[in-house]
């Protein structure tokens, strides 16, 4: 293989570089700046999803048997190491999912924010005791589960592994993670770093796509299943975990509203606006990409989309706006501008598929750039005021 080959990513199981099982495909992932191949990750089997389940159950026992405190001390230790990496695993981000390096380090800095948390979980998860009647108590007790697995999504590498990890670690579970295929390098990392500090089995990563998700989700070794995605996958993957008698967290996509009333501060509300539908390019759940005006504010509508028209593509920089993350992603996009104005009838009062900065770097870069738009509806009936479009449409 010559030195410039993209690298083939290896599972991570018990702490070491698995190789997935012979017959295992292989997927290209891109970097969205310039759509490069920059690495090939295995679409595991099933029987290394086994083998994953297989280590975190063999390291159950022994990382359960901990005390809640000496957990959360090994949690402290694994803070310390990825602070001191999070430069790092911020460029990893940047460069395989497209995020601006301000909003990696966000990304990172978030995840870090429920490791902190967990690092406190001898306070927070104590268990409670009352004196209900003359000789008898009640007492609740909190105890591990087993093995917990992680389905994740591609639009915040780092965060949203990082919602559920650190609390299933430090109330005694152990973990495998199946990683969004789009951006498997940050989490990868993690894991590197992570087997400095955790024992063997208590954390694994398997890459795939929905064959591996499908293998963990069904697997009889897993107790309880985290999901962050779309609302119709998750409430799939709900019904199916619950019905195997797994406990499920399953959190699905978001179609987010603001209001804008008649007294608002116009400058703040455009800016706030703005970075709420164009940042991370739109493609996260809490992106604002609805705004509805109450009364006629005209200097208001005229401020967003200037603020949003002064964007330029990149990854520095205050008036910085990154890729989105395929394209599939600018295709669906676009289509969506598209059928706004010609089915519905709305008025693109900014047009994304038109703006010259984006236009001209994608077709420079062959990256997946896509500037955003502004639509006016005159129905609330329109698809684009209900459908997750994911982008930066507002």
């Amino acid at each position: 293989m010559s030195a410039e080959a993209p690298a083939i990513l290896s599972n991570f199981i018990a702490n070491a570089a698995a190789a997935a099982a012979d017959g295992a495909g292989l997927l290209a992932v891109t970097t969205p700046h310039t759509g490069e191949v920059i690495a090939q990750v295995p679409l595991s089997t099933a029987a290394d999803v086994d083998a994953a389940v297989a280590a975190a159950r063999a390291a159950f026992g022994g990382w359960s048997g901990r005390t809640l405190k000496a957990r959360a001390s090994l949690l402290l230790r694994l803070h310390t190491v990825l602070q001191a990496h999070a430069d790092e695993l911020a460029e990893l981000v940047v460069r395989e999912h497209g995020k601006t390096k301000a909003e990696a380090l966000g990304d990172v800095g978030k995840g870090l924010e429920t490791l902190e948390y967990a690092i406190g979980l001898p306070l927070a998860a104590q268990g409670h005791v009352e004196e209900v009647s003359g000789g008898v108590q009640c007492r609740d007790e909190r105890a591990a589960l087993g093995v917990v697995g992680g389905i994740v999504p591609f639009n915040f590498p780092f965060m949203v592994p990082f919602w559920s990890i650190p609390i299933a670690l430090g109330m005694g579970n152990t973990y495998v993670l199946k990683p969004s295929e789009k951006v498997p390098l940050t989490m990868t990392r993690v894991a590197e770093l992570a087997a400095g500090v955790l024992p063997p089995g208590v954390l694994n990563v398997v890459h795939g796509d929905r064959a591996a998700a499908t293998a963990l989700l069904e697997h009889p070794g897993v107790q309880a299943l985290t999901f962050v995605g779309t609302s119709s996958v998750a409430e799939q993957i709900h019904l199916r975990g619950t019905a195997l008698g797994k406990r499920v967290l399953a959190l699905g996509g978001a179609k987010n509203h603001l209001v804008a009333l008649p007294d608002c501060d116009v400058e703040l509300t455009a800016q706030d606006v703005v970075n709420s539908f164009t940042g991370c390019a739109g493609q996260r759940c809490m992106a604002a990409s609805v705004l509805l005006v109450v009364g006629d504010q005209p200097e208001l509508v005229r401020r967003i989309v200037d603020k949003a028209r002064a964007l330029v593509p990149g990854s520095e920089g205050a008036r910085a706006m990154g890729p989105v993350i395929d394209e599939t992603a600018v295709q669906r996009i676009e289509a969506a501008v598209q059928h706004a104005a010609a089915v519905d009838g709305a008025e693109v009062l900014l047009d994304g598929r038109a703006a010259a900065a984006f236009v001209g770097r994608r077709a420079e870069s062959g990256g997946y750039w896509v500037g955003p738009s502004i639509l006016r509806h005159a129905r609330a009936t329109d698809d684009a005021l209900h459908v997750e479009i994911f982008g930066p449409v507002l």
